[in-house]
């Protein structure tokens, strides 16, 4: 299924660059939002037993997924694999190893592309491929300034996310 979407024309303002960088900083905030609440203890009697292991072990898939998003970023702007194998694990791991662990992720990111959308189980609903960030990076880069601006101190950047971003030349 290779028709277009209704925010290519947002997207292709934006490099691949860009719109993995989106999609890590999205995953970022998730990590974030997520150790945030664990910080405040009013709650504690209303939270089940294990309740909070529940939370940080959340933690850990919220992390792997900023992690991976991490990877296909590295890859967009041009790192080897060299590179990024130097800050996987302790014991080090190979720029071979680094490669095939996130091998599916970075096929699954290049097809997303390709295939924007998928059909769903009834074959009626398309499904975007891409996450939602590089999906519609207009709203992304709303979203996450306005985030960022909210929660970091400092920013003294109308747009602290979108102003950094790698954009896409015109073609004019």
């Amino acid at each position: 299924m290779t028709e277009t979407t209704p925010y290519d024309a947002d997207r292709a303002r934006f490099t691949r660059q860009a719109l993995a960088r989106l999609v890590l900083c999205d995953h970022a905030v998730d990590v974030a939002d997520g150790a945030a609440a664990l910080v405040a203890t009013e709650n504690d009697p209303d939270t089940g037993p294990g309740g909070r292991v529940s939370q940080a072990f959340q933690l850990i898939e919220l992390a792997e997924r900023a992690l991976i998003s991490a990877v296909i970023y590295e890859r967009e702007r041009g790192s080897s694999w060299t590179e990024i194998a130097q800050y996987l694990g302790i014991g080090g791991i190979g720029p071979a190893e680094a490669e095939e662990c996130f091998a599916s992720n970075l096929d699954g990111w290049n097809t997303a592309f390709e295939v924007p959308y998928r059909l769903d189980d009834t074959s009626r609903k398309r499904i975007p491929q891409l996450p939602t960030a590089a999906y519609d990076p207009a709203w992304a880069c709303d979203r996450l300034d306005t985030w960022a601006g909210n929660r970091i101190t400092l920013v003294n950047d109308d747009r602290p996310v979108s102003s950094g971003l790698a954009m896409a030349l015109s073609e004019e």
